[in-house]
């Protein structure tokens, strides 16, 4: 481990004091509180965009009927895992509005709530209307201003395609076209 000094004493102590500050004012349990939540969101942002295949992975002889067996369990556990990230997330936001934390730390969770909720939904319909659209199977994740849409198709995408893609993303989640991007599961 390293230990660098501080160039200048006054600033260390001058950032100690504001800590002091800090934690006077909002106490320690709304920052746990606000720590917690962040970190849970950053988890749930990862678990969301960076799915997992299963893995028990179909190992089967026949060739392209384990290909599709393996295709399928992917979409499957990727909706999986994004329910589970968001069920954890929303247990997390619930205890901390049932904590009777403070007003502020309620209020955040309440929104992070209500902005899940709306991203489920979102979701939801950008997945239904691409697989009208004529595709097998679809995956969306909405994270923030973006949407990663997975769609399962045994061709490349055709460009028409990706812009039917892209409007229904903007029309149904409201993300702008250059904020969707598109990945082929084939």
């Amino acid at each position: 481990m390293r230990i660098i000094k501080a160039q200048n004493k006054e600033n260390v102590k001058a950032f100690g004091e504001k800590l002091k500050d800090f934690f006077k004012k909002y106490g320690k349990r709304s920052a746990a509180i606000a720590a917690g939540v962040l970190i849970i969101g950053t988890a749930v942002t990862l678990n969301l965009v960076l799915p997992k295949t299963s893995s028990t992975a179909v190992k089967n002889n026949a060739g392209s009927t384990g290909a599709v067996k393996q295709n399928e369990d992917f979409f499957e556990a990727s909706a999986l895992n994004r329910t589970k990230a968001r069920d954890e997330a929303m247990e997390v936001l619930h205890a901390v509005v049932d904590s009777g934390a403070d007003k502020d730390a309620s209020k955040q969770a309440l929104a992070d709530i209500t902005r899940i909720s709306a991203d489920i939904e979102k979701e939801a319909n950008v997945e239904t209307l691409v697989k009208a659209k004529g595709f097998e199977d679809c995956i969306a994740v909405i994270s923030g201003d973006t949407l990663s849409i997975v769609v399962k198709s045994d061709d490349n995408l055709l460009p028409n395609e990706v812009a039917q893609i892209k409007e229904i993303a903007y029309k149904t989640a409201s993300v702008l076209p250059e904020n969707v991007f598109i990945s082929l599961k084939k």
